[in-house]
């Protein structure tokens, strides 16, 4: 075998190698006989790196069906439609397109040990190598409108080195609706207990499962101390991330999207997204207990004060389970019939509440409640929220942030549900939670690393 350097996929040849590029002479020459080409194309679904011709047994573009040799004017139907470029490609070639997937392949014996594919931010394509080392096969998307450096090493039969490289380009997005993502929370410091939020600005069906995986993998989430994380779709255009169990104290979070250039589905293309940077504080996590009329607040797992609360009565009963603390109110005025207490009757009331943490878009509080002090630790007599007194309520004020847990226990209501009324996520299992995930069948790929066999001289 000997290799060689690929000519341009792009409006432009690529320049000759600087000499200090070259290998050295102990090396296998460059510009010799073809024996690399890349190949871009639309792969079949199921289609594996693997599944190329043999090695060194045809011409032309290998069927991702079968394995048989073929030659260039075979009309086998399953053949993989592609731009080729190689040594003896002089001419001008048409832009790749950015929906298309990448190989790099051998065309005579040998094995691939080193393929990286960079763009000119210094952003690597993942790929795959064949458990033969005859090809490489990309394995996440082309950028639309971006400029790649593809470096290709190999080694003959006989252990001897060779490299090639070359640039591929691939066309502009076509006008039309971009897909960005809008992450949430804002920027600040965070309970452990806060999920991240990605709002996309066009909806993936559930029906587009391959568009949702594209999605999901794309949608880039970093934490120091790492962490097991997990998407979740909560709707066509709304994903909610968190870990399997809370996120550490003091850790650093960041998501992005890279989504940018990439081709979603049909004529839907990623656009730019600002990324969001946030951090979490101390693990502050309140208990409260209906049946005995108390609340215990932990601060990284050791308590720190117990208090004499009452909540729902008969009829209005506080939601049980894991909430997430929504924000703080200095004061708040609450109504009957905001949450359907028809005026005149026994149960309406219209009261200014101080030092109110949120827990429910529906109007659950954590709030000082004067008027119910000879009920706090010993009976139930609220609509729903947690009363306590205004000194305790000061303090649990002071202490918790958004994100931090509220765990209620023992004897509540109706559960927290998971979505639709604040932040319910981590009332379901990790199991349940990954089955939100498109990509619960799927290995995970970085989008991050160069793909590497292993390290080159």
């Amino acid at each position: 075998m000997v290799l060689a350097t690929a000519g341009a996929m792009t409006m432009v040849a690529a320049a000759t190698m600087p000499t200090s590029a070259l290998p050295a002479s102990s090396t296998v020459p460059l510009l010799a006989d073809t024996a690399l080409e890349a190949v871009a194309g639309k792969e079949p679904a199921g289609g594996q790196c693997t599944t190329s011709c043999p090695v060194g047994a045809c011409g032309a573009a290998g069927s991702w069906g079968d394995h048989r040799p073929h030659t260039i004017d075979d009309d086998d139907k399953s053949q993989l439609p592609i731009l080729r470029a190689d040594l003896d490609t002089e001419s001008v070639m048409p832009l790749a397109d950015p929906a298309d997937s990448l190989t790099i392949r051998l065309r005579a014996d040998g094995r691939l040990t080193d393929v990286n594919v960079t763009d000119a931010q210094g952003r690597h394509l993942a790929g795959r190598t064949s458990d033969d080392g005859a090809c490489w096969h990309s394995t996440t998307p082309l950028r639309a409108g971006t400029r790649y450096r593809l470096r290709a090493v190999a080694e003959d039969q006989d252990g001897l080195p060779g490299q090639a490289s070359w640039d591929l380009e691939t066309a502009p997005s076509p006008p039309g609706s971009r897909l960005t993502a809008a992450f949430g929370p804002p920027p600040g410091v965070y309970g452990v207990g806060q999920p991240l939020v990605a709002e996309l600005s066009q909806p993936v069906p559930a029906a587009d499962r391959q568009a949702r995986k594209l999605v999901e993998r794309s949608l880039q989430v970093t934490s120091q101390p790492a962490v097991e994380g997990s998407w979740h779709w909560v709707d066509d255009s709304t994903l909610h991330y968190r870990p399997k169990t809370y996120w550490p104290t003091h850790a650093a979070i960041q998501v992005r999207s890279g989504l940018d250039g990439i081709h979603v589905t049909g004529k839907l293309y990623g656009g730019p997204s600002q990324p969001l940077t946030l951090t979490t504080g101390d693990r502050i996590e309140a208990v409260t207990d209906v049946a005995a009329h108390e609340m215990t607040v932990k601060r990284n797992g050791h308590p720190v004060r117990t208090i004499a609360v009452t909540t729902g009565k008969p009829g209005f009963r506080t939601r049980g389970g894991i909430k997430v603390v929504l924000g703080k109110e200095l004061t708040v005025r609450m109504r009957g019939d905001s949450i359907g207490i028809a005026r005149g009757t026994s149960d309406f009331y219209d009261l200014p509440v101080s030092y109110a943490t949120r827990l429910t878009w529906s109007g659950e509080y954590v709030h000082a409640a004067p008027w119910s002090l000879e009920a706090q630790g010993a009976e139930n007599v609220s609509h729903g929220c947690t009363g306590m007194s205004t000194d305790d309520a000061a303090w649990f004020y002071d202490t918790v942030r958004p994100g931090d847990i509220v765990n209620v226990i023992d004897g509540y209501g109706a559960p927290m549900t998971v979505f639709d009324n604040g932040y319910g996520d981590w009332n379901l299992t990790w199991k349940q939670w990954r089955a939100g995930s498109s990509l619960t069948d799927v290995p995970r790929y970085a989008t991050t690393t160069a793909a590497r066999l292993r390290p080159t001289p």
